[in-house]
């Protein structure tokens, strides 16, 4: 008897084999639709993916607007949420079951900090580049152009300059911190900090209650067409190609649903894929996400930046290679660990953590690469050797993940 089972046992690993070798013979449409339909069949049909008005939220947008979804067994439905924080509780009681959503919050909630502790997954990385600093026009006329031009302004005239973030542990919190900073300016004792929802930046900002922000784009270009503001710095300055927007969810999602995750990150990768493609389809993406259902805005104010063609608000115009990309042959979407480590490492820097976690333990629970990886295979896309990578950054310092407890506690201007 166990002669035999061996016997079937065998015949079936064969069919299995000959079958996964059929498939890879497959043109990757056919393949995908053989996938969908067949013992990986996603276990939800239909998927409620959150996104902030925001030119980032494209390649979510895009899988549903263009079917990339129903090619691999699902439909994304794309809500729209007025703030992180709605997006944070929606994710953690079971509202949305993924989201476009900062970087920084999966890992706040992952370590209970900015809101409730919640075991969280980052999927894939969404897009790199693409946010930036806006002063206010009140500073140019007060001298001010750029980082160095603030700080002799706070250290001559000592006072209360605001500057806002979208959330607590967020990409922009971080990116505006790290360049204060760099400028020798405390983000907590020279300034104030406040939270302030994307859409509603310029509009602060135009009532005059507050001196700068840091936000995704559109609204640093809405803020200089509308003449209240001007670019001070992208964030591609501060990090080129750095990590923004992510696929997020909860770890029980993943559990519960782990073939319904692979088909997101399926889709969304050949989203990002067909926008980086071409002019076309970048303008194609403009022209939708601009609608009132998405970002609500002039498809030339998302268009602008998104081609990398910059005005700063301050006469001066760049072509910039370190635009907002959403695929770039590969590049932007693996979860690298050390990305994650890096929020970790200025949450700890900015007291927002009070020890140091093992930073590369809560990386490899968080970041999802089994899954990425898995995905990536099924679209064609190639993969790095290793999960780390290393960036300089705008004052000169590089961090490759091998030492964050060391690299969080060597800055200068610190909490």
């Amino acid at each position: 008897m166990d002669k035999k089972r061996d016997i079937v046992g065998r015949r079936g690993f064969v069919r299995a084999a000959a079958g996964a070798s059929l498939l890879g013979l497959l043109p990757p449409g056919l393949r995908a639709a053989a996938w969908a339909q067949g013992s990986d069949a996603p276990e939800k049909a239909e998927v409620r993916i959150g996104f902030i008005p925001l030119t980032d939220c494209a390649s979510v947008v895009m899988a549903a607007a263009k079917g990339f979804d129903r090619k691999y067994g699902i439909r994304i439905v794309p809500t729209k949420e007025a703030s992180w924080a709605s997006v944070r509780d929606k994710l953690t009681n079971g509202e949305l079951d993924a989201a476009h959503v900062l970087y920084g919050l999966i890992y706040g909630v992952q370590l209970g900090i900015g809101g409730p502790k919640k075991d969280m997954a980052v999927l894939m990385n969404l897009n790199h580049n693409g946010q930036a600093i806006t002063l206010a026009s009140k500073l140019k006329e007060q001298g001010v152009t750029d980082g160095a031009g603030l700080k002799k302004l706070i250290a001559g005239k000592p006072g209360e300059y605001t500057f806002a973030h979208t959330f607590p542990t967020g990409t922009h919190a971080m990116w505006l911190y790290y360049w204060l900073a760099a400028h020798d300016i405390d983000p907590f004792k020279d300034v104030k900090t406040i939270t302030v929802p994307p859409p509603q930046m310029v509009a602060n900002m135009r009532v005059g209650n507050m001196d700068g922000f840091c936000v995704g784009e559109p609204w640093n270009n809405r803020a200089i067409m509308d003449r209240i503001g001007f670019t001070a710095a992208t964030t591609q300055d501060i990090w080129t190609d750095h990590p923004e927007k992510v696929l997020g969810t909860s770890a029980d999602f993943v559990a519960r649903y782990p073939k319904t995750a692979l088909a997101m990150i399926c889709a969304i990768i050949e989203a990002g894929r067909w926008i980086d493609a071409s002019l076309a389809n970048r303008r194609e993406t403009a022209e939708t996400i601009a609608q009132k259902a998405y970002v609500n805005t002039d498809t030339d104010v998302i268009l602008e930046r998104m081609l990398g063609r910059y005005s700063n608000g301050l006469g001066k115009s760049w072509d910039d290679r370190n635009h907002m990309k959403f695929f770039n042959d590969g590049a932007v979407n693996f979860p690298y660990l050390s990305d994650g480590m890096w929020f970790l490492t200025q949450h700890r820097r900015w007291g927002l953590l009070k020890e140091d976690p093992d930073y590369l333990a809560v990386a490899r629970r968080v970041n999802r690469v089994d899954l990425y990886r898995q995905a990536a295979a099924r679209v064609g896309v190639a993969v790095p050797k290793s999960e780390m990578r290393a960036s300089k950054f705008i004052d000169g310092v590089v961090w490759d993940g091998k030492d964050p407890k060391k690299y969080a506690a060597g800055f200068k201007v610190k909490a």
